[in-house]
Formats: structure tokens, sequence, C-alpha cells
């Protein structure tokens, strides 16, 4: 590795030499960037919020192509997620949700044209034709309002061109760098132009195409495949075995804009996208749980990775004798339940079954319950904004905003050639928004007021698939019919919120402007929700007709149905100071409030059982104390933001995974740190882009379970690295006729959790990702060629990982994709 990293050093040196003696061409990352953070057009370094906001020219220079790329160049965020990156959420300054049921919402709001998009497993989607991205950082309650404690990330699409017709097409093939060898393709394309002087279109379409990189190859295994090392005919079904991390997306969007007068300006857009995915990229390694002696009981207090390769135990007792697993997961081990649970691994070293990852956290994997085409994602998008100049030139705002997203997705539970389960996260969710607001200003202020209203219908299923000769039929009698079962949950929760919001910035004196802002909101939510076991139709299918068996009823003797419902009064406020000795330099400091709404679980069905009581749970509120500097140097050459704050949150809204489901809880929680990025266009050709960011976040009274007996602990939130840095050096250089180029960037991220309670299993390691591109732009600005390569060092870093070591003796991991090269081709017309 020493003599690797020493010839990566030589290489860049000698590069570094060639560069400097290049006659130098102009910058590109360093264009001012327009930002409507506090729902005006300001610079970005006018604006007292921690900000990273890339335009659309940077983001292709930084190898932008999913909604969450951008987490790699802005400090303090990192992703998090689940299904194994299908669905990958925003992670800002260890504020995440990880809840995998999609009637949740996450703390950091994501926006696209001021639109929200309310379903948290919609937040990932392709990044084409956009003008800009803005990551704001901290509380923005006060005027984005809907659950931002955390932060938000907007997406602004590029607008109807008035003055001529003009476009682009862009073109990449590439190579996944793993067994599969798998190519991808991506495609995208856009034209805009006037129909009249009054009228404008655009339209931009986007398809993206790659076979899994994750080769799978089932039915590979040390005791075998199928059940309990049973063979091949007993598989899942027809078509299993099938390699995984593919992508089939296709996506449009178009806009028409209306400028009737010099006054008003219209804008409708309508957007559609739908993906075909393989079942879910994860990969198992062997864990095994720890217990502790509980009046005579035990209790799980830890998991560690298998690395005796003579281990045989499925579980360590306070003995160190095998305590058992809960391979049924009915909330029993194997000393307490040995006619139903699992004393002693089939093989040593693996799982339960004594399967071992062939190659660890490469890309060789072997799982039975891994099908083409076995997920999809649809949504659809209408958005109609009127904006109207008053007297006093005062603006009006109207935002309308209606959003469909469909989705279905599978993951094999035991990530293994045996046929175990399956886990599936299905919605059916609309949105509807309307926002008005009026801005404006005095000779000494600016102002905005508002309203906001609300709607979301979300139908989920979420569950655990038994296929035909899997593990719960043997083992549990329930089931009438060899085709297996699904264990399902049944959600439906409709919100009605809300809002009344102003923001009002005084200027004290030529250099000083206190800021002060409120949001009132009222939020309305009814919630319905069964459990189940279902015959099971196929394995493409979920939940489908009336539970045979209604766990509530039948093993409760309560409703059919949980219902409830709940109407709350809440609200986020903000007190700032701004400083601004010089024209190039803003020091602030202020105080934030932030919330979201309480709302409901939905618990897969399982062993460990939820109470009723753990099904709702409260609102989150957070008080945040931040201060910060934004300086401009070298004649606008180079742009500084630092950021440091203090989070005190009551009720964290906290996902707690434990067997084969999880509930939020509430917790309180607190968090301090800082971030620091810099722009720099030092000499003629050259770009700098670095950022880096550390924080200190504590989650408190954790409990191990659910009415554990031991005591709660205070804990890491999970996705939440201790630090990060990232960086990119571009040198532009006049050759050919053209702009010749290189870019080179890293990211490294520190070791994080992905389950709370923290076990010694469920971290994912450091990394570093090194990325390159190589272009070339011709002098009339047309034609542009590139080289390009994605995570060349071929880093394992970690998405998702579920801990199930009780239940197959394994934890689940999902990882980012492979090294990746290939080659772009764009035409500009």
């Amino acid at each position: 590795m020493k003599i690797a990293h020493t010839k990566f050093v030589l290489l860049c040196s000698a590069l570094l030499s060639v560069l400097l003696a290049l006659p130098a061409a102009a910058q590109v990352l360093l264009e001012e960037v327009i930002v409507t953070a506090q729902k005006r057009e300001e610079s970005l370094q006018d604006v007292g919020i921690a900000i990273t906001s890339f335009s659309g020219e940077q983001m292709r220079a930084l190898g932008v192509e999913e909604s969450f790329d951008v987490a790699r160049f802005s400090p303090g965020v990192h992703i998090s997620g689940n299904l194994a990156g299908q669905n990958t959420q925003f992670s800002i300054r260890g504020v995440t949700q990880n809840d995998f049921n999609d009637i949740i919402e996450s703390p950091n709001a994501v926006y696209l044209d001021e639109g929200y998009i309310a379903v948290a497993q919609a937040h990932t989607f392709a990044v084409f034709d956009i003008d800009r991205v803005e990551i704001l950082k901290g509380p923005q309650g006060t005027l984005f309002g809907r659950n931002a404690t955390g932060g938000l990330v907007h997406y602004i699409s590029r607008k109807p061109n008035f003055e001529e017709v003009e476009g682009y097409a862009d073109g990449t093939i590439g190579v996944f760098d793993s067994p599969t060898d798998a190519t991808s393709y991506r495609f995208e394309a856009a034209v805009s132009g006037p129909f009249s002087d009054k009228a404008a279109g655009r339209v931009a379409v986007y398809y993206s195409k790659h076979d899994g990189y994750l080769e799978n190859i089932y039915p590979f295994a040390e005791f075998g495949a199928g059940t309990f090392g049973g063979g091949t005919g007993n598989s899942p079904g027809a078509g299993a075995g099938a390699d995984m991390g593919d992508d089939d997306t296709k996506a449009i969007r178009g806009m028409l804009q209306f400028q009737p007068s010099d006054r008003t300006e219209i804008t409708f857009s309508a957007n559609y996208a739908e993906s075909e995915v393989a079942t879910g990229p994860y990969q198992s390694k062997a864990t095994i749980g720890v217990f502790d002696g509980v009046n005579g009981v035990g209790e799980l207090i830890n998991v560690i990775d298998v690395t005796d390769p003579n281990e045989t135990r499925t579980g360590i007792a306070a003995d160190g004798s095998d305590f058992g697993g809960d391979a049924d997961n009915d909330g029993l081990f194997g000393i307490q339940d040995p006619g139903g649970d699992l004393l002693g691994r089939f093989g040593a070293g693996g799982d339960f079954f004594g399967y071992i990852d062939p190659d660890g956290d490469g890309w060789t994997t072997s799982g039975d319950f891994a099908f083409d085409d076995n997920g999809s994602t649809e949504t659809t998008g209408l958005n109609f904004r009127v904006e109207h100049t008053l007297a006093n030139d005062m603006l009006f705002t109207s935002v309308t905003d209606w959003k469909d997203y469909e989705k279905l997705l599978f993951i094999d539970v035991d990530s293994a050639p045996v046929n175990q389960l399956a886990n599936y996260a299905g919605v059916d969710a609309d949105s509807f928004t309307q926002e008005f607001r009026l801005t404006g200003s005095t000779d000494t202020s600016n102002w905005v007021i508002g309203f906001y209203y609300l709607n979301i219908d979300s139908n989920s299923d979420n569950g655990l698939k038994g296929p035909a000769n899997s593990l719960p039929a043997l083992l549990d009698g329930l089931f009438p019919f060899p085709q297996g079962v699904d264990i399902g949950v049944e959600a439906t929760l409709k919100t009605d919120s809300y809002s009344l919001f102003g923001q009002y910035e005084w200027n004290l004196s030529d250099t000083v402007t206190l800021i002060t802002g409120l949001r009132v909101i009222q939020e309305e939510k009814d919630y319905r929700m069964r459990q189940g076991f279902y015959f099971n139709e196929g394995n493409f299918s979920v939940n489908v007709g009336d539970p045979y068996i209604n766990i509530r009823r039948d093993f409760l003797g309560l409703g059919e149905y949980y219902e409830d419902d709940r109407s709350d009064t809440l609200w986020a406020g903000k007190l700032q100071l701004n400083w601004e000795p010089s024209d190039d330099l803003l020091l602030y400091a202020g105080l934030n409030r932030g919330v979201k709404a309480a709302s409901y679980n939905a618990p897969i069905p399982g062993g460990l059982g939820f109470p009723d009581s753990f099904l709702p749970y409260d609102e989150e509120i957070l008080h945040s104390l931040e201060a910060g500097f934004k300086k401009t140097l070298a004649g606008g050459r180079t742009r500084i933001q630092f950021d440091a704050f203090y989070y005190d949150y009551s009720d964290y809204q906290a996902f707690l995974f434990t067997g084969v489901s999880g509930v939020v809880v509430n917790a309180d929680a607190d968090n301090y740190g800082f971030e620091f990025q810099v722009q720099s266009s030092p000499a003629d050709g050259w770009d700098i882009v670095f950022g880096l960011s550390w924080m200190d976040a504590t989650v408190k009274d954790v409990p191990l379970r659910i009415n554990s007996p031991l005591p709660s602990r205070d804990v890491d939130p999970t996705y939440a690295p201790e630090f990060q840095a990232s960086g990119l050096v571009r040198y532009g250089w006049n050759a050919l006729g053209g702009e010749m180029a290189v870019s080179v960037d890293g990211s490294y991220s520190d070791e994080y959790f992905y389950n709370l309670r923290n076990f010694d299993a469920d971290k994912f390691d450091s990394y570093f990702l090194l990325n390159l591109r190589w272009s070339w732009l011709s002098g009339d600005g047309r034609w542009e060629v590139a080289l390009v390569g994605h995570n060349l060092t071929d880093e394992a870093a970690g998405i998702q990982g579920f801990d199930l070591a009780t239940l197959c003796g394994c934890n689940e991991v999902s990882y980012q994709p492979p090294r990746w090269y290939g080659f772009n081709v764009r035409i500009n017309f």
C-alpha cells in the first residue's frame, strides 16, 4: 500500500509540473453563485447561512450525476438511506432518519423548484438539466418550514431561453471494474427556445442503463444452496441469483414560461421518471451476538464480526457458551426455544448456515433471492409558479406543486444462498403543496410573509417475504400452502399542514442587520395500520388481498387496525445578527428553533414486538446556536466560509432497529462542530475547492431494545462521521484550438455506525474516494469530450447496513459502486 501511495504522489507531482508549463485558460469553478436561501436572489457571500451551492456547470465539472453526489463536496453532509443505494437520503450534521418505512419524512428536506419532495425515499433522482443546487445547513424552518431541522437541499431546473433556440446533447459510455464488467450508458439532452416574445419552452430527457456490477455466483456456498443446504431445487423461484446493482432509468422534464407583461411571469413544469432495478445489491458478513446474564435469561449487549474460522456458536452467552440464535424471529433464542431455533452454526466461521462471502467486501457474492427487474420506482410531478410585481416593487409569488410517487423494492434478508426471508418496501403516495408569499423592501429593511399548505396521502406496504420452501414455512406451521407467505404491515397516513410565516431584516446601521423570523404550523394527521400474514402470490408482488391472519385481531385480541389521529400546533423561529465591516467580509451569529412534526411507526411484524404505546412518537425540537463568517479575498479570486454550531435537541426522532424491524423513538441529543470551505482560482487556469467538517454528536439514553431491562446508553447517531474532508484541483490550458483541462477530486469520510445501538459490527470503515476527469472543449464551446474515472481507489464505501446477527448470524451491508471508467461526449448548440 505504501508503494502504491508513493507512486501516486510521484505521478501527481509529475503531472503538476507539466501543467504549470502549459498556457492557462479561464476558470470554471469560481463563477458567482446566486442563491434564493432567503426567498430572494442574493449572492452566496451575502447570506448569513451555512450554504454549499454549485451551478450546473460546476456540477458537471465535479461529476455530479445523482442527487446525492453533491454530498461529496459539502462539508458536514453525508449520505444515508436504505435498500442499497436504490433509495439514498441526506445526512446533514449528523441529522438523519433511516427508518425504511415510506410514511416517514426526512428531517432534511429536499426540494425541486420549490416543490417539496414529501417521500424520503424519493430523494434519489438523476441530476440533469439543473441550473444550480443549494444545500442549506442548520434549521431552515422559518422560510422553508417543512421538517427542515437538519437542513435542506434545493435543486433548481434550468429555465427556458427567450432569446434564441439552444440546447445540448450529452452521452457517456463506461464500464465498472468488477467481475461482471458491467457496461453503463447515460444520455441526456435538452432544447429550449422562444415561441414568441412572451412565451418560451424547454424540454429535457434522460436515460441511464447499466447491468449489475455485483456479480452473483449463486448457487455457490460452502454448504450448498437452498434451504439449509438443501440444494438449488429449493431456490425461491425461476431466475434466482441475478447480478445486482443495475439501473434502467428514463426521465423527462418539460417547462413552459410566459411573460405576459414586464411585471408578470408564469411558469408551468411537468416531470416524469421511471426506473427498473434488480433486487438490492446487499452482501453478507458473518456476525455473532454477545449476551449478558439478566435475570437468568440473557440480553443482547453487543454484536461482533466472526473472525475465528472455527466459530460454531450462534450466540455467546455470559459464560462463553452457545446462547443460540433466533432464526424464527419470535424473540426467543436457541437456549430458550430449542424447538424452533438454532444451537450451533451449520458451518464454522460462516453465518448460521455456513455461508462465507467469497471475497469479503469485494464485488462478488452469492444470494438466492435476487431477480432482474424485481423493483421499480415511478414519479410524476406538476409545478405551477406565478410571480407578479405589485406597487412599490413588492413581489407576489404563488407556487403550486403536486407529486405522485410509487415504489416497490426488494432485498434478500440474509444476502446469502439460503432460502430464508426477503424484505420488501412499497409505497403509493401523493403530495400537494401551495405557497403564497409576498416579499418587499424599504431603504432600511427586507421582508417576506407567506402562507403554506401541505397535503400528503401515503399508503405503504412493508414486510418480510417467505418464498416457497423458505424458513418460516418450515418452522412455524402457520402457512397452509407451500407457496410461502408475506408477513406484512399496511399503513396509511394522511397529513394536512397549514402554516403562516414571516421574516424581517432590519438594517440597524450601514453595517449591522437584525434578522427575525417566525413560522406557526398547524399539523393534522390521520393514521391507520394493520399487520398480517398474506398468501405469497410471487416474488414480484406483496400483501395481496386481505391477510388470512390478522396479527392484532387473531394474536392480540385487539381491533383489526390500529387507528389514531392527532392535531398539533408547532412553531419555528430565527433571531440573528449580521455584521458587514467591509464589502468583502460578512460575520453572523444567531439562534434558530427548528421543529419536525410528530408521527407514527409502522413496524414490520416480528418476534420482538412493539406495544401500541410505541407506535406514535412526539415532535422533535432543535435549538441551534451558530456563528460564522464569509470572506472574499484576492480581488474576488478566493471565497471562504466558516461556520461553528451547537445543537440542543429535545425528543430527537431516532430510529432504533432490532431483530428485523424497528421504531422511531424520542431521545434528547446534542451536537457541536464546525465546517470550513474554500473556493479559489489562485492563478489563471487553476480552480481549487476544499472543505472539511468536524462534529461531536450524541444521542442520549437510547435503550438496547424496547423494554430492555438494561440501562439506556449514550450513543453516536447513525451515518454521522466525526470528520469529513473533500477537495478538487482543476487546471485548464489552451490546446488544439480549444481548452484542455484535468481535474482531480477526492473525498474522505471517517468511520460511522449504521445502527443506533452502536454495536461493534455495526460500523462502516473510513474511506477515501478519488475521481479524475480529463476533458477538451472546442474553441467555440460547441464540442466537449472527456475521459472520466470514478472511485479510482476502488473503495467499498458503505451506504446501508442491517444488523441481523440473531436471525441469520449475519449483517447485510451495501456499498457505493466500484471503480468506473467512462468516455463522455457533449455537443452544445
